[in-house]
């Protein structure tokens, strides 16, 4: 337990392969004196880490949360809502609690900062086959309990939201509605509304629909599908799958005003499909994966201008078969990338180059499921949960730091349906 926990402490300082081999700097540490020079070791690297301000890696302090797991409910599948587990970021256990809230299709969730709130998009509710538009409901969190209370509900602003982010300050929820086909008026677009300090949601002070533009057999009309803030939260990213755009929008949270930037967008590759963005740890770049064409698109971000440097691939080596890429993610450190692909049905990873912004693919990692619709870490940065919505499994891997590579730690919840998880801390 002692060397695994200084283990911890080295690989800060990059000295993991010295140690394994017995040796630092040239030194070999003797067996019968191993215990003594490492404790000696650890008091020497406390004090190294105070006075260069490192600290300790979130992985080895534990710390439990609230999972809350979105799905969809529509039939054939079994489920009532949103359900929740306890998780345990020191051993990765997964703890399953059970459905809190019966809600229509909560296709995604997210939540305050604070975690006080969360929030889920009701995807394709009975008012849509009316001519009406979906909701978004919002729910105050028991977090010792895990049980959720309905505050309120409102208008998601258009058809089959699939994705709603609050912004960094906690005020501003933004909604990407892909839009229903079959509806007149077009209904796809965005829409932003205000959280009050109650948790409960206004009404919609901005609504943008996206032109119903075909633009191929395959694209017939605009189905916005992915949102991202830049790290300065001045900007919002929007991606539209069905128009082969990635829009930028001027933002502020506080008056709070969405307002299209000039240029309004710009054109990912026709087929693309772009549909999930991320934004770098050092806020440079943008990342957005395309469903369609399965590959990922990086872009530099100046001022909130998008400029293209880079695509590759999501599908390992030989796969000829199907695939549509579904979510993407960062790990905490900004050195590794995630894309899940479903068909393939494999988690891509990437290393990320911090000064360029370019990718390289390291591996594929079975996602030991079917149709992984959405990956997230959790908020330790140890653990990536997949989220595998046609096997109806909920599976966690931890990641290796050094090398990104991810390791399945044999926790699994079965969850019908599920779509996306949120992470709450719990007390």
């Amino acid at each position: 337990m002692l060397e695994a926990e200084i283990g911890e402490f080295i690989g800060v300082f990059g000295w993991g392969d010295e140690m394994k081999a017995g040796h630092m700097g040239g030194f070999h540490v003797c067996s019968h004196i191993r215990r003594v020079a490492l404790r000696s070791l650890l008091v020497l690297l406390v004090g190294m880490m105070w006075v260069a301000g490192v600290t300790w890696p979130a992985s080895a302090a534990a710390q439990n949360f609230i999972v809350y797991i979105g799905s969809y409910t529509d039939a054939p599948s079994t489920s009532k809502g949103i359900y929740a587990a306890r998780f345990d970021s020191g051993s990765g256990r997964l703890t399953p609690i059970g459905p809190v809230v019966q809600t229509t299709n909560p296709a995604f969730l997210t939540g305050t900062p604070d975690g006080r709130f969360v929030y889920a998009v009701n995807w394709q509710t009975p008012a849509v086959a009316q001519g009406g538009l979906d909701t978004v409901s919002a729910f105050a969190v028991d977090r010792r309990t895990g049980a959720l209370t309905t505050l309120d509900k409102v208008s998601a602003g258009g058809a089959l939201p699939n994705q709603a982010l609050v912004d960094p300050s906690g005020e501003v929820l933004v909604v990407a509605n892909y839009g229903a086909h079959a509806v007149s008026p077009h209904n796809a677009g965005i829409a932003a509304m205000r959280i009050g300090p109650d948790g409960k949601l206004a009404e919609p002070f901005y609504i943008d629909i996206h032109p119903n533009e075909p633009i191929s057999a395959h694209q017939t009309s605009a189905h916005t599908h992915g949102i991202a803030f830049d790290k300065g939260n001045r900007h919002v990213f929007i991606a539209d799958l069905g128009l082969d755009r990635i829009y930028t929008y001027d933002f502020d949270a506080h008056k709070p005003l969405l307002a299209h930037a000039s240029p309004a967008f710009i054109h990912v590759p026709p087929g693309s499909g772009p549909r999930r963005l991320v934004v770098s740890s050092n806020g440079n770049f943008l990342y957005c994966n395309y469903q369609d064409s399965s590959k990922v698109g990086v872009f530099q971000i100046e001022s909130g201008h998008l400029k293209k440097i880079q695509e590759i691939s999501t599908l390992p080596d030989g796969y000829k078969g199907r695939n549509a890429t579904a979510e993407i993610a960062i790990d905490h450190a900004g050195r590794h990338l995630y894309v899940s692909n479903r068909g393939a049905d494999t988690v891509a990873v990437y290393g990320i180059d911090g000064a360029s912004g370019t990718l390289t693919h390291l591996e594929d990692v079975s996602s030991l499921g079917k149709s992984p619709r959405n990956i997230t870490f959790d908020p330790t940065g140890t653990f990536l949960f997949v989220a595998n919505q046609a096997s109806n499994n909920l599976v966690v891997f931890r990641q290796d730091r050094k090398t990104g590579h991810l390791t399945p730690v044999g926790q699994t919840m079965n969850v019908p349906q599920v779509a996306n998880v949120f992470f709450v801390k719990a007390e």
